[in-house]
């Protein structure tokens, strides 16, 4: 149920308000002064709050203040008897969502607490996706191979060059062209994945560079591609190395002149694209039995990135262990599962062909089916070795 804090010093208004705001299934706490009003704003979470400015103890624009100081994402309506614009324009700048005089209008009240509710649940839902977003993007560990990668990535990030990410399946490139896009100067715009080994032949061209309507049998309108998407960010190529000779003279073409131009039209169309590519395979080996380009080589990989195999960098699978559990458990709405020193040292001893992404699936089996505590005995029973 939406949560509302009413803090005013007089308690004809509170009464009033909780009235009106519990009738329309709101439910509503009261603060008689500014004190009151931020600690329970600190101990509770409130989606709104309707604040008074003229309060003794401590005004509603200092209660306001505090409160976005603290990082309290409450939106605040404030309400006065003596309003004017600058008072107005006062609390908007340090962050309320809007301003009302006293008495105020039922009508303008209860549309500006369903607006500034919405505003509210807009606030969570961002704070979630980012949360998703960096959890999903954090590289783990501490040895001393993935130590180079992070450096690598702190020096490469803020330029516009372009990477070759390089390492076995499961090791975590995508990981690495994330954080590139993250730290870079155009991670306000977005980052445009496409797999190339998941994308027939026939079909990557128009997926890479839009086309046309009626341009073949199944087009039946006009397509943006993927380089017009990743105008302004950045385009990661993922297994480039799967991607056919025809799509890598394209691709090549759009690298050296910044223009593009769809399936089945004519018009260039300019492009400003940071290109990140990964792959798997020995793109050295693929030039010299004419699979790969080495043109196109050469222009991918002003930066080479190599991520190591976890067998690589065994150091680090307590970390990644730990990680895994905190993160399956919130997944799972569980409190994260402990593990014994044994079965880390048993994870440790064992190969790992399936890389980073491996671990994590053993990790959630063994979080399935052990007790309380994953033990030397779980791991040896459940890993699959």
């Amino acid at each position: 149920m939406p949560r509302l804090l009413i803090i005013d010093d007089e308690k004809s208004i509170r009464y009033t308000l909780k009235e009106i705001l519990e009738y329309e299934k709101y439910e509503v706490d009261e603060a008689q002064d500014g004190e009151e009003g931020l600690r329970k704003l600190t101990e509770n979470h409130y989606d709104v709050a309707l604040c008074d400015i003229k309060m003794p103890k401590m005004d509603g624009v200092e209660v306001l203040t505090k409160a976005k100081e603290q990082g309290i994402d409450t939106q605040f309506i404030m309400i006065s008897a003596h309003g004017t614009i600058e008072t107005a324009v006062e609390a908007t700048k340090k962050g309320a969502y809007d301003f009302i005089s006293k008495p105020p209008d039922l009508n303008r009240l209860l549309v500006t607490v369903r607006n500034a509710m919405d505003k509210s649940s807009l606030v969570t839902e961002t704070k979630v996706l980012r949360k998703k977003v960096s959890k999903g993007s954090d590289i783990i560990g501490a040895s001393e191979p993935i130590q180079r990668v992070k450096e690598a990535i702190e020096k490469v990030a803020p330029t516009e060059a372009r990477v070759l990410i390089t390492g076995p399946n499961g090791a975590g490139k995508e990981l690495v062209a994330r954080q590139l896009h993250e730290k870079s100067n155009r991670s306000g715009a977005g980052l445009v994945e496409v797999n190339c080994a998941a994308i027939p032949s026939e079909l990557i061209e128009s997926e890479l560079f839009g086309h046309e309507k009626g341009s073949f049998t199944s087009a039946v309108k006009q397509r943006i591609g993927k380089f017009e998407q990743a105008d302004g960010g950045t385009l990661f190529l993922d297994e480039i190395g799967d991607m056919s000779l025809s799509a890598q003279a394209k691709v090549l073409r759009a690298l050296q002149e910044n223009k593009i131009t769809r399936v089945g039209g004519d018009k260039e169309i300019k492009v400003n694209v940071r290109v990140l590519a990964a792959t798997n395979k020995d793109l050295k080996k693929e030039i010299a039995e004419n699979r790969f380009r080495e043109d196109l080589y050469h222009r991918l990989s002003v930066i080479l990135i190599h991520v190591p195999s976890l067998d690589d960098r065994k150091d680090d699978i307590p970390l990644l262990v730990d990680k895994f559990l905190g993160d399956i458990a919130e997944d799972y709405g569980t409190a994260p599962k402990r593990i014994d020193a044994g079965a880390l040292a048993y994870l440790q001893s064992l190969s790992w062909s399936g890389n980073i992404r491996e671990l994590r699936n053993v990790v959630e089996r063994l979080v399935i089916m052990s007790g309380n505590e994953i033990s030397e005995a779980d791991a040896k029973a459940y890993t699959g070795k």
